[in-house]
Protein backbone atom coordinates (compact mmCIF):
# COMPACT_ATOMS: atom_id res chain seq x y z
CA UNK A 1 0.00 0.00 0.00
CA UNK A 2 1.72 3.41 -1.10
CA UNK A 3 1.94 5.90 2.10
CA UNK A 4 -0.99 8.09 0.36
CA UNK A 5 -3.34 5.11 0.04
CA UNK A 6 -2.30 4.13 3.81
CA UNK A 7 -2.83 7.84 5.27
CA UNK A 8 -6.50 8.16 3.03
CA UNK A 9 -7.36 5.22 4.77
CA UNK A 10 -6.97 6.16 8.04
CA UNK A 11 -8.62 9.17 7.53
CA UNK A 12 -11.64 7.59 6.43
CA UNK A 13 -11.64 5.11 9.27
CA UNK A 14 -10.94 8.55 11.52
CA UNK A 15 -14.13 9.94 9.95
CA UNK A 16 -16.38 7.13 11.24
CA UNK A 17 -15.00 5.96 14.34
CA UNK A 18 -18.04 7.05 16.70
CA UNK A 19 -15.06 6.22 19.93
CA UNK A 20 -13.41 9.82 21.10
CA UNK A 21 -10.87 7.85 22.34
CA UNK A 22 -9.84 5.75 19.63
CA UNK A 23 -10.55 9.09 17.36
CA UNK A 24 -7.91 10.82 19.56
CA UNK A 25 -5.43 8.07 18.98
CA UNK A 26 -5.73 7.24 15.48
CA UNK A 27 -5.73 11.52 14.64
CA UNK A 28 -2.14 11.19 16.78
CA UNK A 29 -0.75 8.57 14.37
CA UNK A 30 -2.04 10.48 10.90
CA UNK A 31 -0.41 14.04 12.58
CA UNK A 32 2.79 12.02 12.87
CA UNK A 33 2.31 10.28 9.87
CA UNK A 34 3.63 7.37 11.81
CA UNK A 35 3.64 5.32 9.16
CA UNK A 36 5.16 1.88 10.22
CA UNK A 37 2.38 1.95 13.09
CA UNK A 38 -0.54 2.92 10.77
CA UNK A 39 0.66 -0.11 8.35
CA UNK A 40 -0.11 -2.59 11.37
CA UNK A 41 -3.36 -1.46 11.78
CA UNK A 42 -4.54 -1.07 8.04
CA UNK A 43 -3.23 -4.03 6.24
CA UNK A 44 -6.08 -6.09 6.38
CA UNK A 45 -8.86 -6.67 8.59
CA UNK A 46 -9.22 -9.36 11.68
CA UNK A 47 -10.52 -12.67 10.77
CA UNK A 48 -13.53 -13.35 12.03
CA UNK A 49 -13.80 -16.93 12.91
CA UNK A 50 -15.10 -20.03 14.86
CA UNK A 51 -13.48 -18.08 18.23
CA UNK A 52 -14.93 -14.70 17.16
CA UNK A 53 -12.78 -11.91 17.02
CA UNK A 54 -9.72 -11.94 19.75
CA UNK A 55 -6.98 -8.59 19.14
CA UNK A 56 -5.45 -6.01 20.75
CA UNK A 57 -7.66 -2.90 21.88
CA UNK A 58 -6.91 0.47 20.01
CA UNK A 59 -7.87 2.26 16.27
CA UNK A 60 -8.32 0.49 12.98
CA UNK A 61 -9.40 -2.14 11.52
CA UNK A 62 -6.61 -5.02 13.13
CA UNK A 63 -7.48 -3.83 16.37
CA UNK A 64 -10.93 -4.69 18.97
CA UNK A 65 -12.48 -1.38 18.73
CA UNK A 66 -16.49 0.08 18.25
CA UNK A 67 -15.90 0.51 14.58
CA UNK A 68 -14.82 -3.26 14.08
CA UNK A 69 -17.40 -4.86 16.70
CA UNK A 70 -20.25 -2.58 15.33
CA UNK A 71 -19.19 -4.40 11.68
CA UNK A 72 -19.52 -7.75 13.84
CA UNK A 73 -22.63 -7.24 14.85
CA UNK A 74 -24.04 -5.90 11.60
CA UNK A 75 -22.81 -9.16 10.55
CA UNK A 76 -24.36 -11.43 12.98
CA UNK A 77 -27.62 -9.64 12.28
CA UNK A 78 -27.56 -10.22 8.52
CA UNK A 79 -26.27 -13.85 9.04
CA UNK A 80 -29.57 -14.44 11.17
CA UNK A 81 -32.13 -12.69 9.41
CA UNK A 82 -31.25 -14.54 6.34
CA UNK A 83 -31.56 -17.51 8.58
CA UNK A 84 -35.06 -16.51 8.86
CA UNK A 85 -34.53 -15.40 12.30
CA UNK A 86 -35.75 -12.25 11.51
CA UNK A 87 -37.20 -11.13 15.04
CA UNK A 88 -35.60 -13.84 17.21
CA UNK A 89 -33.76 -12.50 20.23
CA UNK A 90 -29.86 -12.44 20.69
CA UNK A 91 -28.55 -11.80 24.94
CA UNK A 92 -24.98 -10.35 25.16
CA UNK A 93 -23.23 -10.90 27.87
CA UNK A 94 -19.78 -8.92 28.71
CA UNK A 95 -16.68 -9.35 31.05
CA UNK A 96 -14.57 -6.52 32.93
CA UNK A 97 -12.52 -5.52 30.69
CA UNK A 98 -11.74 -2.15 28.57
CA UNK A 99 -14.38 -1.57 26.57
CA UNK A 100 -16.38 -4.52 27.16
CA UNK A 101 -19.25 -2.50 28.01
CA UNK A 102 -18.92 -0.08 24.98
CA UNK A 103 -18.67 -3.64 22.72
CA UNK A 104 -22.02 -4.93 24.52
CA UNK A 105 -24.10 -1.91 24.28
CA UNK A 106 -23.30 -1.44 20.67
CA UNK A 107 -23.72 -4.94 19.91
CA UNK A 108 -27.45 -4.44 21.65
CA UNK A 109 -28.08 -1.17 19.09
CA UNK A 110 -27.35 -2.95 16.09
CA UNK A 111 -29.29 -6.42 16.65
CA UNK A 112 -32.48 -3.86 17.74
CA UNK A 113 -31.51 -1.72 14.82
CA UNK A 114 -31.52 -4.69 12.36
CA UNK A 115 -35.46 -5.54 13.90
CA UNK A 116 -34.12 -8.21 16.36
CA UNK A 117 -34.62 -7.99 20.03
CA UNK A 118 -31.90 -7.71 22.04
CA UNK A 119 -31.10 -8.66 26.08
CA UNK A 120 -28.06 -7.36 27.93
CA UNK A 121 -27.15 -9.02 31.07
CA UNK A 122 -27.51 -6.53 34.05
CA UNK A 123 -23.44 -6.58 34.99
CA UNK A 124 -20.01 -7.97 34.07
CA UNK A 125 -20.89 -11.87 34.94
CA UNK A 126 -19.18 -14.99 33.90
CA UNK A 127 -19.37 -16.50 30.62
CA UNK A 128 -21.04 -19.86 31.25
CA UNK A 129 -24.19 -17.42 32.25
CA UNK A 130 -24.27 -16.11 28.98
CA UNK A 131 -24.11 -19.80 27.62
CA UNK A 132 -26.95 -20.73 30.01
CA UNK A 133 -28.99 -17.46 29.14
CA UNK A 134 -29.06 -18.41 25.21
CA UNK A 135 -31.11 -21.62 25.91
CA UNK A 136 -33.13 -20.08 29.03
CA UNK A 137 -34.81 -17.40 26.75
CA UNK A 138 -35.12 -19.35 24.15
CA UNK A 139 -32.48 -16.99 22.27
CA UNK A 140 -31.51 -17.41 18.60
CA UNK A 141 -27.82 -15.88 19.17
CA UNK A 142 -25.37 -15.13 22.03
CA UNK A 143 -22.78 -12.69 21.85
CA UNK A 144 -19.91 -12.97 24.90
CA UNK A 145 -17.42 -10.00 25.35
CA UNK A 146 -14.64 -11.05 26.63
CA UNK A 147 -10.82 -12.11 25.91
CA UNK A 148 -10.92 -14.51 28.79
CA UNK A 149 -7.31 -14.72 29.98
CA UNK A 150 -6.15 -12.39 27.12
CA UNK A 151 -3.68 -9.87 28.27
CA UNK A 152 -4.93 -6.46 29.72
CA UNK A 153 -4.96 -4.74 25.68
CA UNK A 154 -7.01 -7.26 24.57
CA UNK A 155 -10.64 -8.08 24.37
CA UNK A 156 -12.54 -9.95 22.04
CA UNK A 157 -15.94 -11.25 20.92
CA UNK A 158 -17.49 -14.65 21.08
CA UNK A 159 -20.48 -16.06 19.14
CA UNK A 160 -22.89 -19.17 19.86
CA UNK A 161 -25.82 -19.65 18.23
CA UNK A 162 -29.31 -20.26 19.40
CA UNK A 163 -28.18 -24.16 20.31
CA UNK A 164 -26.27 -22.57 23.48
CA UNK A 165 -22.75 -23.82 21.90
CA UNK A 166 -20.14 -21.55 20.28
CA UNK A 167 -20.09 -21.35 16.34
CA UNK A 168 -18.55 -23.76 13.88
CA UNK A 169 -18.23 -23.95 10.10
CA UNK A 170 -19.66 -22.77 7.99
CA UNK A 171 -21.40 -20.32 10.24
CA UNK A 172 -17.83 -18.18 11.04
CA UNK A 173 -17.24 -18.17 7.64
CA UNK A 174 -21.11 -17.09 6.74
CA UNK A 175 -21.00 -14.83 9.27
CA UNK A 176 -17.11 -13.32 8.01
CA UNK A 177 -19.02 -12.88 4.67
CA UNK A 178 -22.37 -10.55 5.96
CA UNK A 179 -19.35 -8.62 7.52
CA UNK A 180 -17.50 -7.93 4.62
CA UNK A 181 -20.33 -6.90 3.16
CA UNK A 182 -20.84 -4.03 5.86
CA UNK A 183 -20.17 -0.12 4.02
CA UNK A 184 -20.07 2.63 5.67
CA UNK A 185 -21.01 2.35 9.70
CA UNK A 186 -23.42 5.37 8.50
CA UNK A 187 -25.59 2.67 7.03
CA UNK A 188 -25.56 0.49 10.23
CA UNK A 189 -28.96 1.70 11.81
CA UNK A 190 -28.39 2.07 15.95
CA UNK A 191 -30.90 3.49 18.06
CA UNK A 192 -30.63 4.49 21.19
CA UNK A 193 -32.69 2.51 22.87
CA UNK A 194 -35.22 -0.04 22.89
CA UNK A 195 -33.40 -3.21 23.94
CA UNK A 196 -33.86 -5.15 27.40
CA UNK A 197 -31.45 -4.79 30.43
CA UNK A 198 -32.18 -8.17 32.15
CA UNK A 199 -32.60 -8.39 35.96
CA UNK A 200 -31.13 -10.69 38.39
CA UNK A 201 -33.78 -13.75 37.74
CA UNK A 202 -31.32 -15.23 34.51
CA UNK A 203 -28.36 -15.50 36.84
CA UNK A 204 -30.57 -17.05 39.80
CA UNK A 205 -32.07 -19.36 37.11
CA UNK A 206 -28.68 -19.97 36.48
CA UNK A 207 -27.46 -20.43 39.86
CA UNK A 208 -30.60 -22.79 40.92
CA UNK A 209 -29.51 -25.28 38.04
CA UNK A 210 -25.66 -25.15 39.63
CA UNK A 211 -27.27 -27.23 42.40
CA UNK A 212 -28.39 -30.23 40.32
CA UNK A 213 -24.25 -30.97 39.24
CA UNK A 214 -24.00 -31.96 43.02
CA UNK A 215 -25.41 -35.27 44.94
CA UNK A 216 -28.23 -34.64 47.15
CA UNK A 217 -26.41 -35.29 50.89
CA UNK A 218 -22.71 -35.47 49.60
CA UNK A 219 -20.15 -34.20 51.86
CA UNK A 220 -19.60 -30.06 51.74
CA UNK A 221 -16.81 -29.57 54.27
CA UNK A 222 -13.98 -29.32 52.24
CA UNK A 223 -12.07 -25.56 52.88
CA UNK A 224 -11.02 -23.91 49.91
CA UNK A 225 -9.04 -20.55 49.16
CA UNK A 226 -10.14 -18.64 45.87
CA UNK A 227 -9.01 -16.52 43.52
CA UNK A 228 -10.90 -14.51 40.96
CA UNK A 229 -7.54 -13.89 39.01
CA UNK A 230 -8.65 -10.05 38.49
CA UNK A 231 -12.29 -11.19 36.89
CA UNK A 232 -16.08 -11.85 37.19
CA UNK A 233 -16.29 -15.01 39.22
CA UNK A 234 -16.41 -13.98 42.67
CA UNK A 235 -19.94 -13.07 42.85
CA UNK A 236 -20.94 -15.72 41.05
CA UNK A 237 -18.71 -18.70 42.69
CA UNK A 238 -19.46 -16.96 45.93
CA UNK A 239 -23.42 -17.51 45.48
CA UNK A 240 -23.09 -21.25 44.66
CA UNK A 241 -20.46 -22.11 47.56
CA UNK A 242 -23.33 -20.70 49.92
CA UNK A 243 -26.35 -21.88 48.27
CA UNK A 244 -24.44 -25.78 48.18
CA UNK A 245 -23.94 -25.31 51.89
CA UNK A 246 -19.78 -25.15 51.31
CA UNK A 247 -17.87 -23.50 53.58
CA UNK A 248 -17.31 -19.96 52.84
CA UNK A 249 -14.20 -19.81 50.64
CA UNK A 250 -11.19 -17.26 51.70
CA UNK A 251 -10.64 -14.65 49.14
CA UNK A 252 -7.32 -13.78 47.51
CA UNK A 253 -8.07 -10.37 48.39
CA UNK A 254 -5.57 -8.56 46.34
CA UNK A 255 -7.12 -10.50 42.88
CA UNK A 256 -10.97 -10.55 44.11
CA UNK A 257 -12.10 -7.61 42.72
CA UNK A 258 -12.89 -7.31 38.42
CA UNK A 259 -9.75 -4.94 37.18
CA UNK A 260 -9.03 -4.97 33.79
CA UNK A 261 -5.53 -3.91 34.32
CA UNK A 262 -4.75 -7.37 36.15
CA UNK A 263 -2.06 -5.78 38.16
CA UNK A 264 -1.23 -8.39 40.53
CA UNK A 265 -0.11 -11.01 37.09
CA UNK A 266 1.68 -11.14 33.97
CA UNK A 267 -1.38 -13.03 32.18
CA UNK A 268 -4.20 -13.06 33.69
CA UNK A 269 -4.57 -17.54 33.03
CA UNK A 270 -3.85 -19.47 36.24
CA UNK A 271 -1.54 -21.86 34.15
CA UNK A 272 1.06 -19.29 33.59
CA UNK A 273 4.26 -18.95 35.91
CA UNK A 274 3.17 -16.72 38.90
CA UNK A 275 -0.84 -16.12 38.64
CA UNK A 276 -1.38 -18.68 41.15
CA UNK A 277 1.56 -17.21 44.35
CA UNK A 278 -0.70 -15.15 45.93
CA UNK A 279 -3.11 -17.76 46.08
CA UNK A 280 -0.57 -20.17 47.33
CA UNK A 281 0.66 -17.16 49.67
CA UNK A 282 -2.93 -17.21 51.31
CA UNK A 283 -2.92 -21.12 51.54
CA UNK A 284 -0.18 -21.02 53.38
CA UNK A 285 -2.07 -18.52 56.16
CA UNK A 286 -5.33 -20.47 56.11
CA UNK A 287 -4.16 -24.01 55.72
CA UNK A 288 -7.53 -24.77 53.60
CA UNK A 289 -7.84 -27.97 51.64
CA UNK A 290 -7.78 -26.74 47.80
CA UNK A 291 -7.35 -23.83 46.23
CA UNK A 292 -9.78 -23.18 43.02
CA UNK A 293 -9.00 -20.37 41.01
CA UNK A 294 -11.25 -19.16 37.64
CA UNK A 295 -9.85 -17.26 34.51
CA UNK A 296 -10.54 -14.20 34.45
CA UNK A 297 -14.26 -14.64 32.52
CA UNK A 298 -14.72 -17.53 35.12
CA UNK A 299 -15.49 -20.44 32.04
CA UNK A 300 -11.96 -22.12 33.54
CA UNK A 301 -11.44 -23.73 36.93
CA UNK A 302 -7.71 -24.52 38.03
CA UNK A 303 -7.21 -26.48 41.28
CA UNK A 304 -4.51 -26.92 43.71
CA UNK A 305 -3.69 -29.29 46.32
CA UNK A 306 -1.21 -29.27 49.46
CA UNK A 307 1.65 -31.63 49.26
CA UNK A 308 4.83 -32.69 51.59
CA UNK A 309 6.96 -30.30 49.51
CA UNK A 310 4.05 -27.15 49.30
CA UNK A 311 1.40 -26.37 47.41
CA UNK A 312 0.74 -27.65 44.02
CA UNK A 313 -1.38 -27.02 40.65
CA UNK A 314 -3.22 -30.06 39.03
CA UNK A 315 -2.91 -30.47 35.45
CA UNK A 316 -6.17 -29.65 33.30
CA UNK A 317 -5.55 -33.34 32.50
CA UNK A 318 -6.05 -34.66 36.12
CA UNK A 319 -8.68 -32.40 37.28
CA UNK A 320 -10.46 -33.98 34.14
CA UNK A 321 -10.16 -37.50 35.28
CA UNK A 322 -10.87 -36.69 38.60
CA UNK A 323 -13.88 -35.70 37.65
CA UNK A 324 -14.67 -37.99 35.31
CA UNK A 325 -13.92 -40.62 38.09
CA UNK A 326 -16.64 -38.58 40.49
CA UNK A 327 -19.29 -38.86 38.08
CA UNK A 328 -18.19 -42.69 37.43
CA UNK A 329 -18.90 -43.34 40.71
CA UNK A 330 -22.09 -41.50 40.91
CA UNK A 331 -23.31 -43.82 38.61
CA UNK A 332 -24.20 -41.11 35.88
CA UNK A 333 -25.09 -42.38 32.15
CA UNK A 334 -23.82 -40.66 28.68
CA UNK A 335 -21.49 -39.83 26.67
CA UNK A 336 -17.69 -38.58 27.89
CA UNK A 337 -15.88 -36.66 25.82
CA UNK A 338 -12.86 -34.64 24.89
CA UNK A 339 -10.43 -33.07 22.53
CA UNK A 340 -7.22 -34.26 20.80
CA UNK A 341 -4.84 -32.63 22.53
CA UNK A 342 -6.41 -34.24 26.04
CA UNK A 343 -4.84 -36.79 27.72
CA UNK A 344 -6.34 -40.69 26.28
CA UNK A 345 -7.12 -41.34 29.82
CA UNK A 346 -10.14 -40.15 29.88
CA UNK A 347 -11.16 -43.08 26.73
CA UNK A 348 -9.78 -45.46 29.54
CA UNK A 349 -12.34 -44.41 32.09
CA UNK A 350 -14.90 -44.34 30.15
CA UNK A 351 -14.34 -47.60 28.65
CA UNK A 352 -13.89 -49.46 31.59
CA UNK A 353 -17.46 -47.97 32.94
CA UNK A 354 -19.09 -48.55 29.76
CA UNK A 355 -20.41 -45.47 28.57
CA UNK A 356 -19.69 -44.00 25.21
CA UNK A 357 -16.77 -41.92 24.36
CA UNK A 358 -15.77 -39.12 21.65
CA UNK A 359 -12.68 -37.28 20.69
CA UNK A 360 -12.95 -34.05 18.77
CA UNK A 361 -11.11 -31.47 17.76
CA UNK A 362 -9.54 -28.44 20.56
CA UNK A 363 -12.27 -26.32 21.55
CA UNK A 364 -15.58 -26.53 23.59
CA UNK A 365 -17.52 -25.79 20.06
CA UNK A 366 -17.08 -28.93 19.05
CA UNK A 367 -16.98 -30.66 22.48
CA UNK A 368 -20.46 -29.44 23.31
CA UNK A 369 -22.07 -30.70 20.41
CA UNK A 370 -21.53 -34.49 20.84
CA UNK A 371 -24.44 -36.35 20.80
CA UNK A 372 -25.90 -37.34 24.36
CA UNK A 373 -23.10 -35.70 26.16
CA UNK A 374 -22.78 -35.72 29.62
CA UNK A 375 -19.51 -34.61 30.84
CA UNK A 376 -16.74 -33.09 28.75
CA UNK A 377 -13.74 -31.28 28.95
CA UNK A 378 -10.19 -29.51 27.53
CA UNK A 379 -6.66 -29.59 28.94
CA UNK A 380 -6.90 -26.38 29.20
CA UNK A 381 -8.97 -26.19 32.47
CA UNK A 382 -12.10 -26.34 30.83
CA UNK A 383 -15.21 -28.75 32.09
CA UNK A 384 -18.40 -28.71 30.94
CA UNK A 385 -20.38 -30.92 33.71
CA UNK A 386 -23.80 -29.63 33.44
CA UNK A 387 -24.03 -29.67 29.40
CA UNK A 388 -28.01 -29.29 29.67
CA UNK A 389 -27.41 -26.27 31.28
CA UNK A 390 -24.32 -24.73 29.87
CA UNK A 391 -23.17 -26.31 26.55
CA UNK A 392 -19.88 -24.64 27.21
CA UNK A 393 -16.91 -25.04 29.40
CA UNK A 394 -18.23 -23.60 33.19
CA UNK A 395 -15.60 -22.84 36.04
CA UNK A 396 -18.13 -22.20 38.29
CA UNK A 397 -19.60 -25.68 38.28
CA UNK A 398 -16.60 -27.07 37.73
CA UNK A 399 -14.78 -25.55 40.73
CA UNK A 400 -18.36 -27.17 42.86
CA UNK A 401 -18.27 -30.66 41.71
CA UNK A 402 -14.31 -30.51 42.22
CA UNK A 403 -15.09 -29.39 45.94
CA UNK A 404 -17.65 -32.17 46.60
CA UNK A 405 -15.44 -34.40 45.21
CA UNK A 406 -12.50 -33.08 47.47
CA UNK A 407 -15.03 -33.10 50.38
CA UNK A 408 -16.04 -37.01 50.20
CA UNK A 409 -12.54 -37.68 50.10
CA UNK A 410 -11.85 -35.70 53.06
CA UNK A 411 -14.37 -37.43 54.75
CA UNK A 412 -12.58 -40.74 53.81
CA UNK A 413 -9.64 -39.27 55.47
CA UNK A 414 -8.21 -39.21 51.88
CA UNK A 415 -7.06 -36.74 48.98
CA UNK A 416 -7.45 -36.03 45.62
CA UNK A 417 -3.64 -37.08 45.62
CA UNK A 418 -4.61 -40.10 46.72
CA UNK A 419 -7.58 -40.77 44.18
CA UNK A 420 -4.87 -40.13 41.24
CA UNK A 421 -2.74 -42.56 42.51
CA UNK A 422 -5.51 -45.12 42.35
CA UNK A 423 -6.56 -43.67 38.90
CA UNK A 424 -3.30 -44.98 37.86
CA UNK A 425 -2.91 -48.03 39.40
CA UNK A 426 -6.36 -49.10 37.48
CA UNK A 427 -5.52 -47.46 34.03
CA UNK A 428 -1.35 -46.43 33.67
CA UNK A 429 0.06 -43.43 34.55
CA UNK A 430 -1.09 -41.31 32.23
CA UNK A 431 1.57 -38.36 32.19
CA UNK A 432 1.16 -34.82 30.48
CA UNK A 433 3.15 -31.55 29.41
CA UNK A 434 3.39 -28.84 26.76
CA UNK A 435 5.56 -27.56 25.10
CA UNK A 436 4.09 -23.93 24.66
CA UNK A 437 6.40 -20.94 23.26
CA UNK A 438 4.65 -17.47 22.52
CA UNK A 439 5.93 -15.45 19.75
CA UNK A 440 5.97 -11.93 18.63
CA UNK A 441 6.71 -12.54 14.79
CA UNK A 442 3.79 -15.40 13.67
CA UNK A 443 5.68 -16.41 10.54
CA UNK A 444 7.94 -18.67 13.30
CA UNK A 445 4.90 -20.74 14.19
CA UNK A 446 4.33 -21.01 10.36
CA UNK A 447 7.71 -21.60 9.96
CA UNK A 448 8.18 -24.47 12.69
CA UNK A 449 4.88 -26.25 11.14
CA UNK A 450 6.66 -26.21 7.53
CA UNK A 451 9.67 -27.75 9.47
CA UNK A 452 7.96 -30.48 10.69
CA UNK A 453 5.69 -31.52 7.77
CA UNK A 454 8.65 -31.37 5.16
CA UNK A 455 11.19 -33.24 7.85
CA UNK A 456 9.16 -34.79 9.53
CA UNK A 457 10.99 -36.73 12.98
CA UNK A 458 11.49 -40.66 12.94
CA UNK A 459 11.95 -41.15 16.35
CA UNK A 460 11.36 -38.76 19.61
CA UNK A 461 12.73 -39.95 22.81
CA UNK A 462 14.78 -42.80 21.35
CA UNK A 463 11.25 -43.91 21.41
CA UNK A 464 9.90 -44.87 17.46
CA UNK A 465 6.92 -43.18 15.71
CA UNK A 466 4.81 -45.74 14.91
CA UNK A 467 2.04 -43.06 12.83
CA UNK A 468 2.58 -39.61 11.62
CA UNK A 469 -0.86 -37.65 10.67
CA UNK A 470 -1.08 -34.23 9.14
CA UNK A 471 -4.50 -33.31 10.71
CA UNK A 472 -4.98 -30.61 7.66
CA UNK A 473 -5.70 -33.60 5.93
CA UNK A 474 -8.87 -34.69 8.57
CA UNK A 475 -8.88 -38.48 9.77
CA UNK A 476 -11.94 -40.92 9.96
CA UNK A 477 -13.62 -39.11 12.79
CA UNK A 478 -11.94 -36.02 12.68
CA UNK A 479 -12.54 -32.65 10.11
CA UNK A 480 -9.77 -30.72 8.99
CA UNK A 481 -7.55 -28.62 11.14
CA UNK A 482 -3.88 -27.50 11.21
CA UNK A 483 -2.31 -29.85 13.38
CA UNK A 484 0.69 -32.95 13.30
CA UNK A 485 -0.15 -35.65 15.23
CA UNK A 486 2.54 -38.58 16.34
CA UNK A 487 2.06 -41.79 17.56
CA UNK A 488 4.90 -43.42 19.63
CA UNK A 489 4.78 -46.43 21.59
CA UNK A 490 3.45 -45.55 24.74
CA UNK A 491 3.46 -41.59 23.61
CA UNK A 492 1.33 -39.09 21.85
CA UNK A 493 2.55 -35.76 20.50
CA UNK A 494 -0.08 -33.24 18.73
CA UNK A 495 2.10 -29.90 17.50
CA UNK A 496 -1.37 -26.95 16.88
CA UNK A 497 -0.57 -23.33 16.25
CA UNK A 498 -3.06 -21.46 19.20
CA UNK A 499 -6.87 -20.52 18.09
CA UNK A 500 -6.89 -17.27 20.21
CA UNK A 501 -3.31 -16.34 20.98
CA UNK A 502 0.21 -16.06 19.45
CA UNK A 503 1.46 -19.60 20.65
CA UNK A 504 2.80 -22.64 19.28
CA UNK A 505 1.26 -25.57 21.56
CA UNK A 506 3.17 -29.09 21.43
CA UNK A 507 1.22 -31.58 23.69
CA UNK A 508 2.68 -34.30 24.51
CA UNK A 509 1.55 -37.63 26.58
CA UNK A 510 3.17 -40.48 28.49
CA UNK A 511 1.67 -43.53 29.35
CA UNK A 512 4.14 -45.98 31.91
CA UNK A 513 2.25 -49.11 33.18
CA UNK A 514 1.71 -49.64 36.58
CA UNK A 515 1.12 -52.79 38.85
CA UNK A 516 0.63 -51.23 42.42
CA UNK A 517 0.93 -48.19 44.03
CA UNK A 518 4.45 -49.12 44.80
CA UNK A 519 5.78 -48.97 41.90
CA UNK A 520 3.80 -45.18 41.50
CA UNK A 521 7.29 -43.24 42.27
CA UNK A 522 9.38 -45.52 39.36
CA UNK A 523 6.57 -44.84 36.93
CA UNK A 524 6.29 -41.02 37.55
CA UNK A 525 10.38 -40.44 37.24
CA UNK A 526 10.44 -42.57 34.03
CA UNK A 527 7.41 -40.60 32.78
CA UNK A 528 9.06 -36.87 33.97
CA UNK A 529 12.29 -38.39 31.74
CA UNK A 530 10.68 -39.45 28.65
CA UNK A 531 8.36 -35.80 29.06
CA UNK A 532 11.34 -33.95 28.92
CA UNK A 533 13.54 -35.68 26.68
CA UNK A 534 10.44 -35.83 24.08
CA UNK A 535 10.40 -31.78 24.52
CA UNK A 536 14.11 -31.55 23.98
CA UNK A 537 13.55 -33.54 20.74
CA UNK A 538 10.84 -32.25 19.57
CA UNK A 539 12.23 -28.56 19.82
CA UNK A 540 15.03 -29.56 17.91
CA UNK A 541 13.28 -30.90 15.02
CA UNK A 542 10.92 -27.78 14.91
CA UNK A 543 13.51 -25.68 15.32
CA UNK A 544 12.11 -23.57 18.00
Amino acid sequence: MHDDELIARAKAWLAEDPDAETREELAKLIDAQDLLELTTRFTGTLQFGTAGLRGELGAGPMRMNRSVVIRAAAGLAAYLKAKGETDGLVVIGYDARHKSADFAQDTAAVMTGAGLRAAVLPRPLPTPVLAFAIRHLGAVAGVEVTASHNPPRDNGYKVYLGDGSQIVPPADAEIAAEIAAVHALADVPRPAAGWETLDDSVLNAYLARTDAVLAPGSPRTARTVYTAMHGVGRETLLAAFARAGFPAPELVAEQADPDPEFPTVAFPNPEEPGAMDLAFAKARETNPDLIIANDPDADRCAAAVPTAGGWRMLRGDEVGALLATHLVRRGVRGTFAESIVSSSLLGRIAEKAGLPYEETLTGFKWIARVEGLRYGYEEALGYCVDPEGVRDKDGITAALLITELASGLKSEGRTLLDLLDDIAVEHGLHATDQLSVRVEDLSVIANAMRRLRERPPTHLAGLPITKAEDLTKGTETLPPTDGLRYTLDGARVIVRPSGTEPKLKCYLEVVVPVSTHADLAAARARATDLLETIKRDLSAAAGI
